[in-house]
């Protein structure tokens, strides 16, 4: 039987490589970054957080960003114009050997936590790809309680549909 007890932390520098390796391995669930992409997307991020497997290796993470973070993307963008008060989840992704043991739930729940903790925002909002079909994700972001609010085809062959959670 495991012990593994996973905590959630803030991401520091000498965890960017790593966090970029489990990145480009779950495209497309999540789009492929640069380096340089993924230092402006810390730079930029409302939190970015980590968790450790039993190894003491970061095995999952999870990017967000407020209403006002720049060079976000298309799809912020799309809530931006919708809601004056949300947090944005940009990007989750769980190594091959860490998924299917709660991590992703984890990391919404810390996500969740800090925004109750700061009272700032109440709305977490996120998409999920159609096309390619990501039927997974889908089904967890509607068993953790997201529901869908519109869908957009953003560039050739990629169609997402947005989501959005309110927190009480």
């Amino acid at each position: 039987m495991s012990t593994f007890q996973p905590i959630v932390r803030n991401i520091v520098s000498t965890d960017v490589t790593r966090v970029l390796e489990i990145n480009n391995a779950n495209t497309p669930g999540v789009s492929e970054l640069s380096m340089i992409e993924l230092a402006t997307d810390l730079k930029n991020s409302l939190h970015a957080l980590v968790i450790d497997n039993e190894h003491g290796e970061v095995c999952a993470f999870c990017i967000t960003f407020d209403p006002e973070a720049p060079d976000a993307g298309t799809n912020h963008q799309w809530f931006a114009e919708r809601y004056k008060s949300f947090v944005y989840l940009d990007r989750i992704a769980i190594d091959s050997e860490n998924q299917n043991r709660g991590l992703g739930a984890l990391l919404y729940q810390s996500v969740e936590q800090l925004m109750f903790n700061s009272a700032e925002h109440s709305l977490l909002c996120c998409e999920v790809n159609l096309e390619p079909p990501n039927p997974g994700s889908l089904r967890f972001h509607k068993r953790i309680g997201f529901v869908e609010c519109g869908a957009e085809s953003t560039t050739p062959g990629y169609v997402v549909t947005y989501l959005q959670k309110f927190l009480s």
